[in-house]
């Protein structure tokens, strides 16, 4: 009984831990956006940048509870990849995707985080 007290502690300071930096990383991706494109001179390194930080989420969010966080984050990961891999930056139609996704992302995250009653404020396009 003690070892299982000590996880369910353990667990909820990765969950709260998650949860904090959760928002950010989604407003990070959103500023990242116009960097993106495969035209921009950056837009490898963004798309990597993008890529690591929503990976963490796909991994970490369904393990510590947000599950629909997670499943949200591997859509918008499913996007990244091809140019991740490639070491380019988003075509047109992929930008387009990676925004609408990026948006469910944002919706789950926000849902989520709500149910669990950790503070948050609203995370916006472009913040």
């Amino acid at each position: 009984m003690v070892q299982s007290d000590h996880f369910s502690k353990r667990l909820d300071v990765v969950r709260k831990r998650f949860a904090s930096s959760l928002e950010g990383k989604i407003s990070d991706t959103y500023a990242e956006l116009p960097c993106m494109s495969d035209a921009g001179a950056n837009a490898v390194d963004a798309v990597a940048n993008a890529y690591r930080r929503i990976h963490g989420i796909c991994g970490v969010g369904r393990t510590v509870g947000f599950a629909a966080t997670g499943r949200a984050a591997k859509t918008v990961e499913d996007v990244l990849i091809g140019a991740y891999r490639g070491g380019r930056g988003l075509a047109a139609t992929e930008m387009a995707r990676l925004e609408q996704t990026l948006g469910f992302l944002a919706a789950a995250a926000q849902t989520e985080l709500r149910s669990t009653s950790t503070p948050s404020t609203p995370i916006a396009k472009g913040e």
